[in-house]
């Protein structure tokens, strides 16, 4: 593990950092409440720089877990956000920005998914372009957020026949014990990662809330030659009744979660975020992103820990 933020005079907090390598730089988009923080470096370990917000919306405000992709010299960020005059999360939905440069500035174009939608990770493979994405189900035995995926018609608009890709089977997956209404309990898998090696293909995820003891990052796995990403029967690793994070707390760190990953001269490295232990406040702005190396053994996804 390896702490890339912060710097004296910077934002002290890189929530949900996705990370992208894009015209010979290293690029992460963080979470910001006034905007999605941008940073920039030549070295994917060391010199980071702040570029400040590259992402604004008038009247909007808490920019969620932003992820960008590139399409014929074009870059794509997805992201949710919502009305500024508005303190409920669940109004957060799915939205779509452009820009020229990976460094902005972003232009919002649409919102492409109704409220509650959070944390998309769009991907290509050879049928098309699907995106990943959150949202909630009010009334099965573990109510509460889950993943999705949909396959897009364009890069503004998915197709609008999503398909459950996690579901939370477990108590450590539990954000909160009567949230809504007594004797419910709240679960969450958030903040998806797709990627694959040849047929074989991971979703990472994190589960429960970052304030909480048992937030972690697992992992959904399938082994098909199947194109279509809906289609893929993705299953969590190692089971659904068995707790076995790769990343929790551990003694450094904690808040372990909502990570991105990069491939590197064949090898993988994960960014997350995370707090260091003794903050015992637990605050919004106290998430710093880190790097880790991860090896990829079959259906197994290890991370290689200092």
């Amino acid at each position: 593990m390896k702490i890339i933020f912060p710097k004296a005079g910077e934002p002290k907090s890189q929530p949900d950092p996705y990370i992208l390598k894009a015209e010979g730089r290293y690029y992460i988009y963080a979470t910001g409440s006034q905007g999605v923080e941008l940073y920039e470096s030549d070295d994917l370990f060391k010199d980071w720089k702040y570029v400040g917000i590259c992402l604004h919306e008038a009247g909007m405000h808490e920019y969620w877990a932003p992820c960008v992709i590139e399409k014929d010299g074009t870059y794509y960020m997805y992201y949710s956000s919502f009305d500024e005059k508005c303190d409920d999360a669940h109004m957060q939905a799915v939205k779509v920005a452009v820009s020229a440069s990976p460094k902005g500035p972003f232009e919002y174009k649409k919102t492409m998914l109704d409220a509650f939608s959070i944390d998309p990770h769009v991907v290509q493979n050879e049928s098309g372009y699907y995106i990943f994405y959150s949202v909630n189900d009010y009334d099965s035995d573990r109510a509460g957020t889950y993943i999705v995926v949909d396959k897009l018609v364009d890069m503004f608009t998915a197709e609008g026949r999503p398909v459950a890709v996690v579901r939370p089977t477990l108590d450590e997956e539990i954000f909160m014990r009567d949230r809504f209404k007594k004797g419910q309990n709240w679960h969450t898998i958030e903040g998806a990662f797709y990627f694959n090696e040849g047929n074989r293909h991971y979703v990472m995820y994190s589960g429960n809330c970052y304030q909480n003891e048992y937030y972690f990052v697992g992992y959904a796995y399938a082994e098909s030659e199947e194109k279509d990403l809906r289609k893929v029967p993705f299953r969590k690793y190692p089971s659904d009744s068995v707790y076995a994070p790769i990343l929790r707390k551990n003694d450094v760190e904690e808040g372990t979660g909502h990570n991105s990953v990069i491939k590197e001269n064949g090898k993988y490295y994960v960014v997350y975020h995370a707090r260091d232990i003794g903050d015992k406040d637990l605050p919004y702005d106290s998430r710093t992103a880190r790097i880790c190396p991860m090896r990829v053994e079959g259906e197994k996804l290890i991370l290689e820990r200092n």
